[in-house]
């Protein structure tokens, strides 16, 4: 073997990267585990202390925090961790609308709302639809004379030609966009989610995408996601200036408290004296209501379950009590600019609460804001630390006297002493404006604010003209330039909106991680036993240990590139595993035919391997680019699974080949292993030495598979297909039910309450508590309010036919977390643009993978017959799939919706099949060039049974994982698992009966169905 010393460094700095990116999860889980036992044996104070403290210090190799080894860990996806997977579209008519100052042209406006009702049926995109609709309507109109505006001016003239303001357009929605992006970015961090994923979305005009892992709030995340962003300039109260205010407040609050404790000490003796009257029942209750508020920390977290957010700030009882304020806000000392305190961002909510209480309202000045900065200016023992700005209001409308639209220009610069900072530049109004205001403002700070938190204050030195001016701060580089980024694009011209949402619950994500691991470890055992069976325990045993390293590698690798492990990408490791089985099966196989020539050990393994490289390359490269085609065509839980399985076949590429092959090569050096066969009592003569005449047969079998596509074409027609909301739109809720309920009876009573609107509702797994409700019942409705209305009304509609508990409220229902009387467990939405992007995509993905699969096999092999045999083979495939789910839904006891994931399957089984037919083809171009005076047919029918067993023994050990992830692998990943098993069963039939003969014909040869008429 050439380069074996390469393979082994590359094995061992493999080895090295994978072990140090895993170890990140073994060093969270044990601090993890730490903070856990302190909090039991020393109190939940004492855990919250102890996670603050090494959450910004070094726990790992002397560099890396808690807080880094989090984010580098191995990434759970939401179907494994519970959290809210959302598509947000920035509303690109609004922000053409915006650009244009709203005139008020007919034809402008006409072209507009056209454009944007195309979009939702057409893969262009919304500017091109604009352009053509305009220039439609107004043939003799100039679009310079609709954008010629003070906010785009320097960019668009009225003598710019129609091509150089589409340009223009395009490079501010884009910008618009980015803006969005770096809003949310924000928004989501200060939200407290550890390992956020957000990205805008490739090729999808205006499109978000954000995944929030532990989320159990989707509502205040939907409010989160969907507010504008606006960016303000305010003058500032002094930090002495409000000390007092606050010092008074502190005190006012003492006393409230104080009189709340000692009414509530009344009531409860009260009740205690009489005890059973309805009346002091109600008083009790009464009481109840009025008790302070304990812990809103953890509703600004998003999450009560950790120790941290239960401990709530960790100061003196007497003290909160004595200065309930001042015990969780640092009041500013000596000047400060315009920060007035602060607190740790535990505390923050509290404060928050202080400051907009009642008493507030009656202590401090009317014209008063408080902000938070939004960044940390430390850390400690409470953990981040933030400031509390004082902003003053002076405009009569309550507006900042200066917001964003004036910015025209900002970059990320250098001050003179070489700190980053950002420079900005304003129209002419808007320098006009800042002049007076900084004239005004001379040694006071200025705060610049976007949705409503600070991100500089800085202290004006003296007027500021020209419009020409620079932000310093506590800023890296990086700092400098997203602001300058917020500044260049402003306030938002137009909000973004939920277009397509996922939120599954916590204890369906641990449900998901237990069926994915069982999954896995029981689909390994019988791996290896099955290997072990088949080639004897040596070889198995090798065989093996490359499925163990391979797993390693797979976990490793997928860790260093922070992407999330799901559900599919424990399927997708699971079938790489089944995959990389093949490899070896293909070595053994040929290693086998050259120990039955005569060869020894050491030479048969020498040219086993020799010969099925080609074979497993090709295979594997196959598969490559259809888990391409899947990566970038998919979205979310395909992505999660092609991604899985490209790095798990590449993986297996290199321990099949290369590491057993070293193995080998070591004890065979050391005079060991000389007697290996391969085979045991149970394989020796498991299909050996066949003489099947599978080219005569062809008529049969064209026939059986013509019958079988005719039947499943008529079912498509005649009873269809199951659409799910991916293609349809709409929504999924997934209910879990006290007691038996029928799905009927469930869908009778919400077509009532939802009238015209679609409902479907099937059962999952076979306990008749758990349904799916599929509906479009107001998806095309917009706003932040109707996914809780939806919510609502299914709750009343459910609660009113009594299939939910009596006593079970909305918020209980509504908790993915909480299934006590009923409750909602997960749920989705898709809007109908994204459905329709969804359809193209899938139809788009199918195509793709055939072209490609053609062009690369009429690469390989030269000669077109072949390509003409794998597509059309493929393309059975593909149909008899779609015609069987046809045929199955609706009776079968599992849903068979065809949706992103079903996709996923197709393309994953057109990725299996092909590797049948590459070994196949392989064998038939290697007897060509042994064998040129062959008879072709007989050469044909040679290549066919001599692969046989490897076909044969590759599908059933795929068939053994496929079985697992069916029976074990959880109801979200059943339909996958079944289009999976369809597609290995009928692509191994087709690799034999059809894929050939096809080639055959396509050659221009003529079938013998008589055999003597072979030489």
């Amino acid at each position: 073997m050439q380069n074996k010393g390469f393979v082994k460094v590359f094995a061992l700095l493999l080895t090295l990267v994978c072990v140090f990116y895993l170890s990140f999860s073994f060093v969270t889980t044990y601090q993890m585990n730490k903070v856990d036992e302190i909090t039991k044996t020393q109190g939940e104070e004492a855990g919250a202390h102890y996670l603050d403290s090494v959450m910004n210090n070094p726990v790992w190799l002397g560099a890396y925090s808690l807080k880094d080894c989090r984010e580098m860990e191995i990434s759970l996806g939401l179907d494994l961790k519970g959290g809210m997977n959302v598509i947000l579209e920035v509303s690109v008519p609004e922000v053409v609308k915006a650009l244009a100052d709203h005139k008020e042209d007919p034809a402008f406006n006409k072209a507009v709302a056209k454009a944007a009702e195309g979009a939702k049926n057409s893969q262009s995109d919304f500017i091109t639809l604009f352009v053509k609709e305009y220039k439609a309507l107004a043939p003799d109109g100039n679009l310079a004379e609709l954008f010629a505006t003070q906010q785009l001016k320097g960019k668009v003239t009225t003598k710019s030609s129609d091509s150089e303001v589409e340009k223009v357009l395009r490079a501010e929605v884009q910008s618009a966009i980015d803006n969005s992006y770096n809003v949310l970015r924000t928004r989501i961090d200060r939200f407290g989610v550890v390992q956020p994923n957000i990205q805008t979305l490739e090729g999808q005009m205006g499109r978000i995408m954000v995944e929030m892992p532990g989320v159990k709030e989707p509502e205040r995340v939907r409010k989160l996601l969907q507010g504008s962003a606006n960016l303000e300039f305010w003058e500032t109260y002094n930090t002495e200036e409000i000390i007092p205010f606050l010092a008074t407040l502190d005190t006012r609050l003492a006393a409230e408290h104080a009189a709340i404790a000692e009414n509530d000490t009344a009531k409860a003796d009260t009740t205690a004296m009489a005890e059973l009257t309805p009346a002091e029942k109600v008083d009790a209750t009464d009481s109840t209501k009025k008790a302070p508020v304990k812990d809103l920390a953890a509703a600004l977290k998003g999450n009560s379950g950790t120790p941290a957010e239960k401990a709530g700030a960790a100061v003196d009882e007497q003290a909160m009590k004595n200065h309930p304020l001042a015990s969780v806000l640092q009041f500013a000392q000596g000047p400060m600019g315009c920060v007035v305190g602060y607190a740790s961002w535990r505390d923050t909510a509290t404060v928050n609460r202080y400051i907009t209480s009642a008493v507030a309202k009656e202590v401090l000045p009317s014209d008063l804001k408080l902000y938070w900065g939004v960044k940390p200016v430390g850390s400690g023992n409470m953990g981040d630390i933030f400031e509390l700005y004082a902003i003053k209001i002076t405009e009569r409308n309550g507006r900042a006297p200066l917001e964003g639209d004036v910015v025209t220009e900002a970059k990320d610069d250098y001050e003179q002493n070489g700190r980053p900072c950002v420079s900005m530049t304003m129209n002419s109004d808007g320098a006009r404006r800042w002049a007076a205001l900084t004239k005004k403002n001379v040694k006071r700070a200025i705060a610049i604010v976007l949705d409503g938190y600070v991100y500089s204050a800085p202290t004006v030195q003296n007027e500021i003209t020209g419009g020409v001016s620079s932000i310093t701060g506590h800023f890296t580089l990086e700092d400098t330039r997203d602001l300058a980024n917020v500044l260049n694009t402003g306030k938002m011209p137009a909000p973004a909106h939920i277009v397509s949402e996922q939120f599954v619950g916590p204890t369906l994500g641990q449900e998901s991680i237990n069926q994915g691991i069982t999954s896995f470890v029981i689909a390994f055992i019988l791996l290896m036993i099955y290997m072990c069976g088949m080639y004897g325990l040596i070889p198995g045993m090798v065989a093996n240990g490359a499925l163990i390293l391979n797993f390693f590698f797979t976990l490793g690798v997928l860790t260093s590139f922070q992407a999330a492990l799901t559900m599919s990408g424990i399927a997708g490791m699971v079938l790489s595993l089944g995959m990389a089985v093949d490899a070896n099966v293909l070595i053994y196989e040929r290693t086998k035919e050259e120990l039955r020539a005569g060869k020894t050990v050491r030479a048969a393994l020498s040219d086993g391997y020799s010969n099925a490289f080609s074979a497993i390359f090709d295979s594997n490269l196959t598969s490559i680019i259809t888990g391409i085609i899947l990566y970038n065509f998919g979205t979310g839980p395909i992505r999660g699974f092609a991604t899985t399985l490209i790095i798990g076949i590449l993986v297996s590429f290199f321990t099949a080949v290369y590491l057993t092959r070293i193995v080998y090569e070591h004890f065979l050096n050391k005079e060991k292993w000389m007697n290996l066969t391969f085979t045991t009592s149970l394989s020796r003569k498991f299909l050996h030495d066949t003489h099947y005449k599978f080219m005569s047969s062809y008529k049969k079998s064209f026939t059986i598979f013509g019958v079988l596509l005719v039947v499943g074409i008529a079912s498509l027609f005649v009873r269809g297909l199951s659409k799910g909301i991916d293609f349809t739109g709409g929504r999924n809720f997934v209910v879990v039910f006290e007691k038996q309920v029928e799905p009927e009876t469930v869908r009778t009573l919400l077509q009532n309450k939802f009238g015209d609107a679609n409902i479907q509702v099937i059962a999952l797994g076979t306990d008749h508590q758990t349904v799916r409700i599929s509906t479009n019942y107001r998806i095309d409705e917009e706003g932040t309010e109707v996914d809780s209305e939806i919510e609502a009304t299914l709750f009343e509609t459910l609660k009113g036919g009594g299939l939910l508990s009596s006593d079970l409220d909305l918020q209980t229902f509504i908790n993915r977390d909480e299934r006590a009387g009923g409750s909602i467990i997960s749920s989705e939405k898709v809007g109908p643009s994204v459905a329709e992007d969804i359809t193209y995509g899938a139809i788009v993905s199918v195509v793709l993978a055939l072209i490609a699969i053609f062009l690369y096999i009429l690469l390989r092999f030269r000669n077109v017959a072949f390509s003409v045999g794998a597509v059309v083979a493929l393309t059975v495939d593909t149909l008899l799939i779609i015609g069987a789910y046809s045929i199955c839904w609706g009776w079968v006891p599992f849903s068979l919706e065809i949706d992103q994931t079903f996709i996923g399957a197709i393309l994953t089984a057109i990725g299996y099949s092909i590797n049948d037919k590459v070994v196949v083809f392989d064998r038939i171009r290697e007897f060509l060039h042994l064998y040129p005076n062959r008879d072709r047919q007989r050469l044909f029918n040679d290549s066919l049974n001599t692969t046989l067993t490897r076909t044969i023994n590759t599908s059933l050990t795929t068939l053994v994982v496929l079985l697992c992830i069916f029976f074990l692998g959880g109801e979200s990943i059943r339909s996958f698992a079944f289009a999976m098993i369809l597609g290995v069963v009928i692509g191994t039939c087709s690799s034999i009966f059809m894929a050939a003969p096809v080639a055959f014909l396509t050659m221009g040869q003529r079938i013998k169905e008589n055999d003597s008429e072979m030489k």
